[in-house]
C-alpha cells in the first residue's frame, strides 16, 4: 500500500518548491502538491493538524487538472479547505480516506 501511495503522491510537486508554501487554515496545515500528469496538474495536497508536523496527515488527490502549476495550487487550497470544513478532525479518524 505504501508504494502506491509513494508512486500517487511522489510524482507531485512538493510543498518545498519555490512558490508552493503551506498554508494553516482553521487549525489544520495545508501542503498543496499538485501531481504532474501529462503536461497538465491534478488537484492533489496534504492536510495536517497545526502544531504536528509529524502527526496524522490526509492526502487527496482529484480528478480536476490544469494546464500550470499556479491554477492548480490554488484549486488544490480550495478543495483542502472544503475538506477541512466537511469532516474536520474526522478525517484523521477514518484512517485519512475518503
Amino acid at each position: 500500500m505504501s508504494g502506491f501511495l509513494s508512486r500517487l503522491f511522489g510524482s507531485g510537486a512538493k510543498a518545498s518548491e519555490p512558490g508552493i508554501a503551506p498554508e494553516t487554515y482553521k487549525g489544520f496545515v495545508i501542503e498543496a502538491r499538485p501531481k504532474s500528469a501529462g503536461g497538465q496538474y491534478n488537484v492533489a495536497g496534504v492536510i495536517r493538524k497545526e502544531g504536528e508536523p509529524e502527526g496524522p496527515s490526509h492526502s487527496f488527490i482529484r480528478a480536476d487538472t490544469f494546464t500550470n502549476v499556479e491554477d492548480a495550487v490554488k484549486y488544490s487550497l480550495v478543495k483542502a479547505k472544503q475538506i477541512i470544513d466537511q469532516k474536520g478532525e474526522k478525517m484523521f479518524a477514518d484512517g485519512g480516506g475518503w
